[in-house]
């Protein structure tokens, strides 16, 4: 058995839902698959002497998870004053609306399309409720609307689908594009490096203890993943579920489909820089 410290990001053990950090904890959502992992982490997110929280990603439409998020924070006595969104698959934000409806807040994202609300989520923006401060940080790449959170009293950074606590993510082209994403990458790098950032919260498996190794690690697999497609095209594989059976060989065949989205945002990448 692998020693989970010696995994990227030095991935946590044990149980998924529960404290995380000193102001997050995460209620995990029943909806675990190929694609989501355990399920969809929704983090509840507050300062430890405020009775106020903000939930980032409320999960998919499942009224009983909802309901746990919200029970959850009760009995840690906090009210839900503000939901966010780091993107809009339905894993993190179908269930939003209902939950706007339970908790009686508003709902902020880079979307309109998503928003409840007058008030949306830009870069620089500094989300501060009962004395919580989260920085709003642009990551797309994963889809054009992405974004992380950074958490600085406790070190940590919510990424979304940025980065997973296990595995890699997809570029979910044409929407998600890969020079975006290597941006936002480096982006969360300089925040390890630059602002002292040590752990990530993740929007599906465990949190990461060493944010700057997962984020190196995810560099060093896009640019190993890139040189494949390419040696792959140049072998003649040019179309993109012909580059998918040779690059992804060794991944279960249920996943291809999500890996020939990379593989287009791959191809169109490096069409992009002349390399194909």
């Amino acid at each position: 058995m692998t020693d989970a410290a010696a995994l990227p990001g030095q991935p946590r053990g044990g149980v998924l839902s529960g404290p995380a950090t000193e102001r997050a904890v995460n209620v995990l959502a029943p909806n675990a698959s190929a694609m989501t992992l355990d399920g969809t982490n929704t983090w509840i997110v507050a300062e430890p002497d405020s009775d106020l929280a903000v939930v980032i990603d409320p999960g998919p439409l499942d009224d009983g998870h909802l309901r746990n998020v919200l029970d959850t924070a009760e009995k840690a006595g906090k009210r839900i004053a503000l939901t966010l969104l780091t993107h809009g698959h339905p894993d993190h934000a179908e269930g939003a609306v209902r939950f706007a409806e339970l908790t009686g807040t508003r709902v902020r994202a880079l979307d309109p399309a998503l928003r409840l609300g007058d008030e949306g989520l830009a870069a620089g923006d500094v989300v501060t409720t009962g004395g919580l401060e989260l920085r709003v940080v642009p990551t797309p790449g994963h889809t054009a609307d992405s974004l992380s959170f950074h958490l600085p009293a406790d070190r940590a950074v919510l990424t979304g689908d940025t980065v997973l606590g296990r595995g890699t993510t997809l570029v979910a082209h044409p929407d998600g594009r890969l020079g975006d994403y290597l941006d936002s990458l480096r982006r969360l790098r300089a925040l390890t490096v630059d602002d002292g950032v040590r752990t990530v919260l993740p929007g599906h498996g465990p949190v990461l203890d060493d944010a700057q190794g997962a984020v190196e690690f995810y560099l060093a697999h896009r640019a190993h993943r890139l040189a494949q497609v390419e040696t792959a095209v140049e072998n003649g594989h040019r179309a993109p579920a012909e580059v998918v059976a040779h690059v992804y060989a060794d991944v279960d065949r249920s996943l291809w489909p999500a890996a020939e989205l990379s593989v287009r945002a791959q191809l169109d990448y490096l069409s992009e820089h002349g390399l194909i």
